[in-house]
């Protein structure tokens, strides 16, 4: 079946890497738990043509948009579920399935959540909103930037973000506020690049960039979420099966990277990727999203 040209497809990063190491075989279930627009899905599925894929995902516009057509190409082979991955445990364990034999995570946020999500990007003068997923969470980033102190804030700028000028930043948003509330994108930048030393002549990196980050992760729960998939992903893995993360930015690479090693350590997993797998020179230049791109690949331990 062709893809619909009225559909906008997020390009996949680190495919052949991720083929290699889910380590595909004939007849096993397979869990894809950020399903997006479907790149990895699909791939596992045409791999090879006796495996089943479930798969995940959190933003119900996506799931249905994306994945209703891959349903009617895959049929049973495919099976949706709408939900957060954190509760990857629970949502299983409804479908009536105890365990599977791979799982793929990929925690990036795509390009099409970044240009349709109102307040994600901060190309755009939206509400500042920055839910990836509103019917799991009430809590706005314009609540945020509103409501926490400034002490909260400097320290979420700091710790989520790495942003080394969190201290100007955070104090310009609590005078703005004071005077008016933010409830925009376009407010938000503004006090950002007005309160950020040496922004009217930074290039590259727009000075926003780390801000909105850390208010994404924050409002998203974006790091707890891993840490409880992960604990719950090791639980459902067949012995041998293999865990594939996927991260973009040094937080939750290393989140990762600390987990299997503590799991490691209790014989649970056996790392198969020693270094961090990065995408190579040719992908980059195709798909210059995937230069932060970092894989990790763990296996359950065999009793």
């Amino acid at each position: 079946m062709e893809q619909s040209e009225s559909l906008v497809y997020h390009k996949p990063v680190l495919m052949n890497e991720v083929l290699e190491y889910l380590n595909i075989r004939p007849g096993k279930t397979y869990l894809d738990v950020t399903f997006g627009t479907g790149g990895h899905t699909r791939a596992i599925l045409e791999k090879e043509p006796t495996c089943s894929v479930i798969a995940f995902d959190w933003d119900l516009d996506e799931l249905e948009r994306y994945g209703d057509p891959l349903k009617e190409e895959f049929g049973d082979r495919l099976t949706l579920i709408w939900g957060n991955f954190a509760l990857l445990y629970k949502l299983l364990k409804k479908a009536g399935v105890s365990s599977v034999d791979g799982i793929l995570a990929d925690f990036g946020t795509s390009q099409i959540q970044i240009a349709e999500r109102k307040g994600v990007s901060f190309s755009r003068d939206t509400a500042l909103d920055m839910r990836l997923s509103p019917a799991h969470y009430q809590e706005t980033a314009a609540d945020i930037v509103n409501m926490m102190s400034e002490k909260d804030l400097r320290e979420l700028f700091w710790e989520l973000g790495e942003e080394q000028h969190a201290r100007p930043i955070a104090r310009a948003i609590v005078l703005a506020r004071a005077k008016k509330r933010i409830e925009t994108t376009g407010q938000l930048v503004d006090i950002i690049q007005k309160s950020h030393p040496g922004a009217a002549q930074r290039r590259g990196i727009h000075p926003a960039t780390k801000i909105f980050q850390a208010l994404r992760m924050h409002v998203n729960k974006e790091l707890e979420n891993m840490q409880s998939f992960l604990a719950a992903a090791v639980r459902v893995l067949n012995p041998g099966g293999r865990l594939v993360c996927i991260s973009f930015h040094s937080l939750e690479d290393r989140q990762v990277k600390q987990f299997f090693r503590d799991q490691e350590r209790l014989l649970t997993l056996e790392i198969i990727t020693p270094k961090v797998v990065k995408a190579t020179p040719e992908e980059v230049g195709l798909n210059p999203s995937s230069r932060s791109a970092c894989l990790r690949v763990a296996a359950k331990k065999v009793a």
